[in-house]
């Protein structure tokens, strides 16, 4: 360097600066509000536990299984319209209308009872398979349209069952809702396979991987060669079949089936997955953070009547829950964009 261009460097320039860098907290708080429902789930047992100590015994725990086992395949289901930037209003009525078909096909037309399983399974297939049709093809809004199916399966529902409760179903129907394997219900075994099968399809299928592809932008997923209306239909179908195997599981367990099967799930349903980490956006979410979701809205609800909390505290807290979780939402959306 010659003298005239050292004189022109300025001492601030000539030494190197010694402030540190900025640490950047966004992956840090990312990770946090991503795994947030865990951190939630822990506390909150804890403080039950210690508020009443039958809390942790193992007929609670089994209890809790049981209810999260409707509540996880539901939030499933809802998981996958959502994972495509969708929304399917009419899981709730689903579960009731295609429980009611199967019981009915065991107990009027008198199939067997595997028969009358599939039938009821089969039809809540193809009423998701119906809804992906609407959206896709007739370009309806998934939140009008499943709006719209959830009212007609209510109303079909009354109308079969003539506003009466089902009990007449064989035992084998109602058998997997209350056998036992080794003191523990065999029910939470078909949910958590259900995860496994979630797991192995987003992350391992290239379908899965087309589904959050087409969630976190469609245009740029056709470009790329995916079908995205084939996808889409894909995930109502989905949460058709899962929705009608909840519907399945609660009327073995309750041995029943009432005129308003289903009602009371939806919220909850769509609440667990966001809870979770699941965004209402599409593109983003995982089944163990829907794992947590369904445990903790599961915990809340069985810990609060173990504390004796009257019932109408429940739907609140239960509703503060669902708005934190959009809450939660939009601030991972606001992470996860660049500055």
């Amino acid at each position: 360097m010659s003298q005239q261009t050292a004189r022109n460097v300025s001492p601030a320039q000539a030494k190197p600066s010694r402030q540190a860098p900025a640490l950047d907290v966004r992956p840090g708080l990312r990770w946090m509000l991503q795994n947030v429902v865990w951190f939630w789930l822990i506390g909150l047992a804890i403080i039950f536990g210690l508020l009443n100590g039958f809390f942790f015994s193992i007929a609670n725990l089994q209890n809790i299984l049981i209810q999260a086992t409707v509540l996880g395949l539901l939030a499933l289901a809802v998981s996958m319209p959502l994972l495509v930037a969708e929304i399917d209003l009419s899981i709730a009525s689903n579960l009731g209308f295609s429980s009611v078909v199967g019981a009915m096909l065991v107990s009027d037309a008198h199939v067997p009872w595997w028969l009358g399983m599939l039938g009821g399974v089969m039809v809540g297939t193809l009423i998701g398979f119906f809804n992906g049709i609407c959206i896709t093809r007739l370009r309806m809004v998934s939140l009008i349209e499943t709006l719209a199916m959830m009212i007609i399966l209510q109303g079909a529902l009354l109308a079969i069952s003539h506003g009466k409760t089902i009990t007449d179903m064989p035992d084998q129907y109602n058998w997997i809702g209350q056998v036992s394997v080794l003191g523990w219900p065999l029910m939470p075994v078909i949910f958590l396979a259900a995860l496994i099968g979630g797991v192995v399809f987003l992350r391992l299928t290239t379908l899965g991987r087309s589904v959050y592809a087409v969630g976190g932008n469609a245009v740029a997923a056709a470009s790329a060669g995916i079908r995205v209306n084939r996808i889409k239909i894909l995930a109502f179908t989905m949460s058709g079949f899962l929705a009608a195997i909840a519907g399945y599981l609660l009327a073995a367990w309750q041995m029943a089936i009432t005129s308003n099967q289903g009602n009371g799930f939806l919220l909850y349903a769509i609440a667990a997955p966001i809870i979770g980490g699941v965004s209402v956006f599409g593109g983003r979410g995982h089944v163990p953070g829907i794992l947590g979701g369904v445990l903790l809205l599961t915990v809340i609800h069985v810990g609060l009547s173990i504390v004796n909390v009257p019932s109408f505290y429940v739907d609140m807290i239960g509703g503060l829950a669902i708005f934190v979780a959009v809450a939660i939402d939009a601030m991972r959306v606001r992470m996860s964009s660049p500055r």
